[in-house]
């Protein structure tokens, strides 16, 4: 599964399961533009990146603005010469609350992000491919797109949204040779959740049928499937990468 000699972006970059899909393309020989809203941890995911000896710039970018998603691809077309893959993972979370005590700030913040910011960048994204005549996408999910997630109503709402945008982009592109999936995560070790108590961590472990958190590392290689040419049948499928918590 090389991806050498294709040109990918990779959005919300700068840590976790960003991070880890960008070193991961770097590493089957992409080269990539990495991209965060925090300037810092973009630049360290480029130095990581740089160190295995791949190829990689740092472009900012907030996805939930137009103007900064239209700069972004703009520049990234420029530095790599085109755009073959693109994952757009850059989203957040919330606090859980219950629905009619969620402040509406929340609510438009999270979907702003999550799947607003996937339409910018999908937008651009297909804007350049369709002039080239191909490319691979994939869109960054969640169990929670396709199951509830328990007092997350802004969170889930917006990846059911992501999962529908994919199912409806992948028709709309597939005679011009656009392949657009999604990835499912379900519970999985990020340096985000390895902040939490271990009690809590293995509370979680314990949900999953597989018994055990995911990795990172396990999230990027389903990404990296989905983009390759192995993956050159599939189109419109959401990858659910959960140790099976979705069927228990």
């Amino acid at each position: 599964m090389r991806l050498a000699d294709k040109s990918a972006v990779v959005t919300g970059a700068g840590s976790g399961i960003g991070r880890t899909a960008a070193q991961r393309l770097a590493a089957e020989g992409a080269a990539v533009v990495v991209s965060d809203i925090a300037e810092e941890d973009g630049l360290r995911t480029v130095e990581a990146i740089r160190a295995i000896g791949g190829t990689a710039e740092f472009l900012a970018c907030d996805v939930s603005d137009e103007q900064s998603v239209t700069r972004l691809f703009d520049d990234a077309r420029r530095i790599l010469g085109g755009l073959d893959l693109a994952v757009n993972n850059a989203g957040i979370g919330h606090t859980p609350a219950r629905l009619h005590e969620m402040p509406v700030e929340t609510w438009d913040q999270v979907l702003s992000v999550d799947l607003r910011g996937t339409f910018l960048c999908l937008r651009a994204e297909l804007k350049i491919m369709t002039e080239i005549g191909h490319g691979s996408i994939v869109n960054m999910a969640s169990n929670a797109g396709v199951k509830n997630a328990p007092q997350m109503a802004a969170y889930t709402a917006a990846k059911h949204g992501v999962v529908g945008l994919t199912k409806n982009a992948a028709l709309q592109y597939a005679r011009d040779d656009i392949r657009v999936n999604s990835v499912c995560p379900g519970t999985v070790a990020t340096p985000g959740i390895a902040g939490f108590p271990d009690d809590i961590r293995q509370t979680w472990a314990d949900l999953i049928p597989m018994g055990r958190l995911g990795t990172p590392e396990e999230i990027a290689a389903s990404i990296a499937f989905l983009l390759s040419d192995d993956a050159g049948f599939i189109t419109g499928t959401n990858l659910l990468v959960d140790g099976g918590l979705m069927y228990d």
